[in-house]
């Protein structure tokens, strides 16, 4: 080191660089809360704001007669959430599309963390939905996910969540099945009722 380093002290530690903002869900709900999005679909996962395409009209059908059909299946001792809050870790809130969750609407003062299904609607979505929705909802527990692929007229059926170092939230399904129009399966929670495929499809 030179003389006139030494005269000049201790370098300063240089500032640190930018770096992501990483959302806590209070935070995230705050916003939704407020509007900050103007109606748009966004998520909260892993900390990171997800931007959903707006949906269309084949996915709002979708999910419309998957409303429909789910609140005939689960009685009062279920709700059928639309589009609202599930909670799976501090900084997770993944918004699917459809949750059926024990209990009564009444109790519930804060938003849920587990549900005995969950069901997407996908028109543009498919690999998201498929793989890294899949893996934070395999790594949550969530033993029964749907999805309702609207473009190749299909209902993915996922169970079985197993841990995986592969996966991107380190847990995937080993059990995938696709049912087409004519073809029944039986949520896990409502095992005496099946459901077509057709029925689910726009």
């Amino acid at each position: 080191m030179s003389i006139a380093a030494l005269k000049s002290g201790p370098r300063k530690a240089s500032a640190p660089l930018p770096r992501p903002y990483s959302w806590q869900v209070d935070e995230f709900q705050r916003a939704r809360e407020a509007n900050v999005w103007n109606g748009q679909k966004v998520l909260l996962i892993d900390g990171e704001l997800i931007e959903m395409p707006a949906a269309k009209p084949p996915h709002d059908i979708a999910l419309t007669l998957a409303y429909r059909t789910f609140s005939k299946i689960f009685d009062a001792t279920h709700v059928v959430r639309i589009q609202m809050g599930m909670v799976f870790n501090i900084n997770t809130d993944p918004l699917p599309d459809l949750a059926v969750v024990p209990g009564d609407p009444r109790t519930m003062i804060s938003t849920p963390e587990h549900a005995v299904y969950v069901l997407e609607v996908s028109d543009s979505s498919l690999s998201f939905d498929t793989k890294e929705k899949a893996s934070l909802y395999a790594a949550a527990g969530i033993a029964d996910y749907w999805v309702v692929d609207v473009v190749n007229r299909q209902v993915l059926v996922h169970r079985d969540p197993k841990p995986n170092a592969t996966a991107k939230y380190g847990s995937s399904y080993s059990s995938v099945t696709a049912l087409s129009p004519g073809q029944s399966l039986a949520p896990l929670a409502a095992p005496q009722r099946a459901v077509d495929a057709g029925e689910l499809l726009p």
